[in-house]
Order: C-alpha cells, then structure tokens, then sequence
C-alpha cells in the first residue's frame, strides 16, 4: 500500500448536505494553496461533474478549463473517491482522494485520505523536492485547512 495523509474533522450538518457542499459547491469552499496548485494558473475556480467517470475540473478567468482527476466512486451521501493529477503530472502519474462522510452524534465526520505521493518523485515539481514525510505533514495541514472551510461554508445559511 502507498504511503497515505489522513485527516478528518467533524462537521455541524448532516452528511447529505456535506456531501452536497464538498461535491456542488466545492468552487465556493476551496482554498488555493501556493504549494498544491493543481496548474500553474492561480485564478482557478474547481468544480466537479457528478458520477463516476465524472471530471474534477478547474475553470480559469480565461475561459480555459483543466481537467485535474476523474472520479472513481461516487455513493452520496456516503462518500466519494477521485484521483488528484496536477497538470505537471505525466500521463501515468496520478494519486488519488478518498472521501467519507460519516453520522457521528447528529453531526458529520469527514474523512480524507489523500494516497501515492511516494509514486511520485522527489524532484518532480509538485513535490518541491521536499522529502516524502515532511511534503505530507504540509499536505495534510492543508486539507485541514480544506476541510475547516467547508464546514465554514456548510453551516452559512443558505
């Protein structure tokens, strides 16, 4: 098995509604990060088509659109998985995202667990040539940061 990050983190909302916030409205939510940029433009806005075999994609100012993973599963409310491919990635390399939304005590358990970094180099550009641990403790701050916002944007009243 590769190497994972996993991180979680409990949310005021029913997992039907987290699940359509993370999915739906993930453009709203998610916060670029200079060190994960999914391209090498910064003024993407995510989105995801969904179904399995649906696209994560990034739309930017211009008009031009980037297809960063497909996904894999797709079980609302329950969960999702898709893989995560930088644009600088070869065609072979790719890691990929588990998501589970679980009913904790009336509220939600999100947990993300982001695998395959050790697939891909060291010196590659989307690892900064940062030493595997150290790049995933990094990896891992940011998808708590990540998921912080959606429980920020989940529980603004609509």
């Amino acid at each position: 098995m590769s190497s994972r990050v996993l991180v979680a983190l409990r949310i005021e909302a029913p997992p039907a509604r987290v699940f359509e916030a993370f999915t739906a409205e993930i453009g709203q939510w998610w916060r670029p990060n200079g060190l994960f940029q999914p391209t090498r433009q910064t003024d993407g806005r995510l989105s995801i088509e969904p179904g399995v075999d649906g696209r994560l994609l990034e739309t930017h100012a211009d008009g031009s659109v980037d297809e960063i993973g497909r996904i894999r599963a797709w079980e609302p409310p329950h969960g999702l998985a898709f893989t995560w491919r930088p644009t600088s990635f070869a065609p072979d390399q790719q890691t990929e995202v588990l998501v589970r939304f679980e009913p904790a005590d009336g509220i939600t358990r999100v947990v993300v667990e982001h695998h395959g970094w050790d697939a891909i180099p060291q010196a590659h550009a989307a690892r900064h040539g940062i030493e595997l641990f150290t790049f995933q403790q990094r990896l891992a701050e940011w998808w708590q940061d990540l998921l912080a916002s959606l429980g920020s944007h989940t529980a603004t009243p609509d």
